[in-house]
């Protein structure tokens, strides 16, 4: 027998774990884009001379170069090959796990 007010946190924690895994994985999804569209701005395949490809690249920038510093002060320089958004993704995606297994945790212990 569940108590009256047992399972509505337990669904709000779960929700909570949900939500952080998809930001997260939309985290991952603006730093793929953003190492693509650096990619095509350096073989000028786009143009950065336009307003909206030079706002979108300046936002990405600015969305994950703060994410990106931490790491690049311990990664040495590979000569022009930046590996920082590679050791990124795997560090989300290990949150996203972390983050996975304490949702079941939780939501197996709650209820």
């Amino acid at each position: 027998c569940v108590p009256a007010g047992g399972a509505k946190p337990a669904a709000m924690l779960y929700a909570l774990f949900r939500i952080i895994d998809m930001v997260l994985q939309l985290l991952v999804w603006i730093i793929i884009i953003q190492v693509i569209l650096g990619w095509l701005v350096a073989f000028i395949v786009i143009n950065t001379g336009s307003n909206f490809v030079r706002t979108v690249v300046e936002t990405l920038d600015r969305i994950t170069d703060p994410l990106y510093r931490p790491i690049r002060k311990f990664l040495r320089d590979f000569g022009g090959i930046d590996f920082s958004p590679i050791v990124l993704i795997l560090a989300i995606q290990i949150l996203r796990k972390l983050n996975e297994g304490l949702a079941l945790e939780t939501s197996a212990t709650v209820m």
